[in-house]
C-alpha cells in the first residue's frame, strides 16, 4: 500500500507542473490589459509613460521567460504573489473565500451521499417497479433543474411560507454555527439535489449490474440473509464508480458555484474567480486555477486510494 502511494503522489508533480505551464501562456495570449483596466476605469485618463510606468512596477515589461520563471519560483516556496487589481497577497485573498466555498461543497456532498445511497439501493432492488419509477422521477429533476433556479426557488418558498429569508452576511461556523448552518445549509440543498441526482443514478446501474455477477448467486445459494448479500457484497463493489463521481464531483464544486453563491449573496472562491477573470488580473486567476488543479489532483489521489481500499486487487497490483 505504502508504494501504491508513493507512485500516486509522484505523479501529481507533472501534472501541477503542466497545469502552471497551460495557465501561464494562456493568460498572456487571451486580450486585455489590466493596465488599461485599472487606470481608465471610472473615467480615468492615464497617460502614456503613466500606464508604462504602472506595467513596469507590475513587472509585466519583463520578458516571458522571466515571468514564468518568478511565477514557478513563487509556487516552489508557496508564494503566489499579489494581486494585480487589489494588490493583497493572492493565498490572504483565497483563504479568505475557500472556507466558505469548501463548506458549502462538504454540505453538498454529505447530503448527496445520504440521499443517493439509499434511493439508488432501493432503485436497483425495486428494478422496473413503481418504486423505481418514482425515484427516476427524483433523479431526472434533479438533472433538469439547474441549482441556482432551484435556490432562487428556495429563498421564495422561504419568504411566502415562513417571511424568512436565510442570511445574507456570512458568519463563520467557529463563531455562530447555527447562524452559519441557517444561511448555507440552503445552497448546499440546492447543489446537493443536483449531485444527488447523478450519483444516485450511478449506484443504480452499479447495483443492477453487481446483483447479476455469480458471487451474488453464490452468497444466495448459501442461504446468506438478503442484507447481508446487499450491504457486504453487492453495495460495497457497486460503490467503486460512484466513490469516483462522488470524488469528481466535489472536486468540481470549489470552482463551480458561481452562480449559487451569487443567488445566495456568498463571497466564495467563485465569485472571486469571476471577478479576477473580468480584471484580467493575471495573478488571482493563475493562484485560483493552481488551488482548483490541486483540489482535483488530490480528490483523485484519494479516490484511488478509497479504490485500492475497496479492491485489494487494485493495491496489490491484479497479483
Amino acid at each position: 500500500m505504502g508504494a501504491y502511494l508513493v507512485k500516486r503522489i509522484l505523479t501529481m508533480i507533472p501534472t501541477l507542473i503542466g497545469v502552471a505551464v497551460l495557465i501561464f501562456l494562456m493568460l498572456r495570449v487571451v486580450p486585455g490589459d489590466i493596465v488599461e483596466l485599472k487606470m481608465r476605469g471610472d473615467g480615468g485618463a492615464p497617460t502614456v509613460e503613466q500606464v508604462e510606468a504602472e506595467r513596469v512596477r507590475l513587472g509585466l515589461d519583463k520578458p516571458l521567460y522571466q515571468q514564468f520563471t518568478g511565477w514557478m519560483i513563487g509556487l516552489a516556496t508557496f508564494d503566489l504573489g499579489n494581486s494585480m487589481w487589489t494588490e493583497q497577497p493572492v493565498t490572504q485573498e483565497i483563504a479568505g473565500r475557500l472556507g466558505l466555498t469548501l463548506q458549502v461543497a462538504i454540505m453538498a456532498t454529505i447530503i448527496a451521499i445520504l440521499i443517493a445511497v439509499p434511493l439508488g439501493t432501493l432503485s436497483a432492488l425495486y428494478k422496473d417497479s413503481w418504486v423505481d419509477q418514482a425515484i427516476r422521477i427524483f433523479t431526472i429533476g434533479g438533472l433538469a433543474i439547474p441549482s441556482f433556479w432551484l435556490g432562487m426557488m428556495i429563498i421564495v418558498g422561504l419568504l411566502f411560507a415562513f417571511n424568512w429569508i436565510p442570511p445574507m452576511q456570512y458568519v463563520p461556523i467557529w463563531q455562530d454555527p447555527f447562524a452559519n448552518i441557517a444561511q448555507l445549509i440552503w445552497p448546499a440543498l440546492a447543489v446537493g439535489y443536483r449531485f444527488s441526482a447523478v450519483l444516485a443514478r450511478m449506484v443504480r446501474s452499479s447495483i443492477v449490474e453487481v446483483m447479476r455477477e455469480d458471487y451474488i448467486r453464490t452468497a444466495r445459494a448459501k442461504g446468506v440473509y438478503e442484507r447481508l448479500v446487499i450491504g457486504r457484497h453487492a453495495l460495497r463493489n457497486a460503490m467503486l464508480p460512484a466513490v469516483t463521481v462522488i470524488g469528481l464531483e466535489f472536486a468540481f464544486l470549489i470552482g463551480g458555484l458561481v452562480v449559487t453563491e451569487q443567488v445566495f449573496n456568498l463571497n466564495g472562491l467563485g465569485r472571486l474567480f469571476v471577478q479576477a477573470v473580468t480584471r484580467s488580473d493575471f495573478t488571482m486567476v493563475q493562484g485560483i486555477v493552481m488551488l482548483i488543479a490541486l483540489v482535483f489532483i488530490v480528490t483523485n489521489l484519494i479516490v484511488d486510494l478509497a479504490y485500492a481500499w475497496l479492491d485489494p486487487r487494485i493495491r496489490f497490483g491484479g497479483k
